[in-house]
C-alpha cells in the first residue's frame, strides 16, 4: 500500500484492492491503519486516496551510500522496520558485534513505545523523522567511556554540518537544539563490567519533518529540519551521514576517550555562562553553567563555589 500511495497520485480503492488482491473492506482498513500511524492521507470522491506529503521510506541501498568507504565496513549490520516499540530495544535482539569491530543498528519508520531520557516518551511519527539505534561492544570497559553520549552530540551536530544546517547548539547531557528548541535526543544505554567489554546502545531521535498535529502534543519547544533549513531532505541521507561520523567516532573513541571532542562540545554548548537549574533526583540546584570538564562531567557554579556533576538535567533559570 505504502509503495503505490508513495507517488503521490490518487488511486481509487477498486484499482488499490486489484494490485493488492485484496477486498476493498483489507483497503479501507490499511488506509485507517496508515491513518493510525500517523500518515495524512487525502481522500477525494471518485478519484481515491493520496498520500498528502511526499513519502520517502528507508532503505538499505540508499542509505549505505551515503555512508564513506572509510566507514561501511564498519556496519556489521543494517535492520529496518515499518513499526517497532523501540528501536533500542529492537537492536539487542540482534547478534552482537564483535568488541570493536563494527555495529549493529536499526531504524524504524515508526515507534509505539519510543523512550526519551527520564522516562519520557518519544513520540514518533511514521516515516517523518529518523528514529535509530546502534548497538556496540568497546573491548575497554566502562570506565573510559565518560563524555560518550557528549561526542555522539557534536558528531551530530558535524553530520548536519555537511549539510549546511547551521544553528546548532547542545545541551548537557544529551540534546540537540536550534535557538533553545529541541532538534533532537540521544539515549545511551550502557551494559558491562568496569574493565571488561561493555556493550553500548546508542538511541538518536532527529526531528526532520514533525506532523503540526503530533508537534502539539509535545510539551516543551521542538524544531524539525524544515524549519530549521526550509528544505526537504532525504532521510536516508541523513541517516547514512549520521552513521558515517558516528562510525567513526566510536572507532576512535576507544583511544582517545572524550578528550578529543572535549572542545567542541564547548564550542557547541547552548547554557555557558547561562544561569541555569540542575535537577538531580529530588534536589534542585542552581547556578551558573560553565560547560563540562575531561570527563564530561557538569560545571556549575553555586552558592557553594564550582562543582561538578555526572548526572541530572538543566533547564534555563526563568527570570
Amino acid at each position: 500500500m505504502l509503495g503505490i500511495l508513495a507517488d503521490r497520485q490518487f488511486h481509487s480503492g477498486s484499482a488499490l484492492a486489484l494490485r493488492l488482491q485484496v477486498s476493498r473492506t483489507a483497503v479501507w482498513k490499511r488506509i485507517r491503519q496508515l491513518r493510525e500511524w500517523g500518515l495524512e492521507i487525502e481522500t477525494s470522491h471518485g478519484r481515491g486516496y493520496r498520500i498528502a506529503e511526499p513519502l520517502e521510506l528507508l532503505e538499505p541501498r540508499q542509505l549505505k551510500a551515503a555512508i564513506s568507504d572509510q566507514a561501511r565496513p564498519l556496519l556489521q549490520s543494517l535492520s529496518i522496520h515499518l513499526s517497532l516499540p523501540s528501536t533500542n530495544l529492537e537492536v539487542r535482539r540482534l547478534p552482537r558485534p564483535a568488541a570493536d569491530q563494527g555495529a549493529c543498528v536499526c531504524l524504524a519508520e515508526r515507534q509505539t513505545a519510543g523512550r526519551g531520557r527520564m522516562g519520557r516518551t518519544w513520540l514518533s511519527p511514521f516515516g517523518c523523522n529518523l528514529y535509530l539505534s546502534l548497538r556496540w561492544v568497546f573491548s575497554g570497559g566502562s570506565t573510559a567511556l565518560s563524555g560518550l553520549t557528549l561526542a555522539v552530540g557534536v558528531v551530530l551536530v558535524q553530520a548536519l554540518r555537511r549539510l549546511q544546517i547551521e544553528g546548532l547548539k547542545l545541551k548537557w547531557p544529551n540534546d540537540l537544539l536550534w535557538h533553545d528548541r529541541k532538534l533532537a535526543g540521544i539515549l545511551l544505554e550502557m551494559s558491562g563490567d568496569a574493565s571488561g567489554p561493555c556493550e553500548v546502545v546508542i538511541g538518536i531521535g532527529l526531528n526532520v519533518r514533525m506532523p503540526s498535529a503530533v508537534g502539539q502534543l509535545l510539551d516543551r519547544p521542538w524544531a524539525d529540519l524544515r524549519q530549521v533549513s526550509g528544505k526537504r531532505w532525504s532521510r536516508n541521507q541523513l541517516a547514512g551521514l549520521v552513521l558515517d561520523e558516528l562510525l567513526l567516532m566510536l572507532v576512535d573513541f576507544q583511544r582517545r576517550g572524550f578528550e578529543a571532542w572535549h572542545r567542541q562540545w564547548q564550542e557547541l554548548d547552548a547554557y555557558r555562562q547561562r544561569e541555569v537549574i540542575l535537577s538531580a533526583g529530588a534536589q534542585s540546584i542552581r547556578g551558573t553553567a560553565l560547560g563540562v570538564n575531561p570527563e564530561g562531567a557538569l560545571r556549575l557554579v553555586t552558592s557553594q563555589g564550582e562543582q561538578h556533576f555526572s548526572g541530572g538535567e538543566i533547564s534555563l533559570e526563568l527570570p
